[in-house]
């Protein structure tokens, strides 16, 4: 199954995540399975979501949408977010 990773710094937390929220069905209705979101330490307006989705193609396609860009415009992206695409390898215990 393959994973996305995206970083990217918004305006404000709070706003982005209630966007973020209001995002999910369509995430889900393109492939998402569910993921992790994590928050800066030292800078709480940056985060890096770690999604796992149904298939890479899916993935591509949603992440080049322009409903995607649209709504990260809105939501108060502020940065080029860095995407990855990624397989998992092994599963780590430490």
């Amino acid at each position: 199954m393959p994973y996305i990773t995206i970083r990217h710094k918004v305006m404000d937390y709070d706003a982005w995540k209630s966007k973020f929220d209001a995002h999910g069905p369509a995430r889900a209705a393109a492939g998402c399975k569910g993921g992790h979101l994590l928050r800066g330490i030292d800078d709480t307006n940056e985060v890096v979501i770690f999604f796992e989705w149904d298939t890479l193609e899916n993935a591509r396609k949603f992440t080049a949408s322009p409903e995607l860009k649209a709504a990260m415009k809105e939501a108060g992206v502020i940065d080029k977010p860095d995407v990855y695409f990624l397989e998992n390898q092994e599963s780590l215990t430490q």
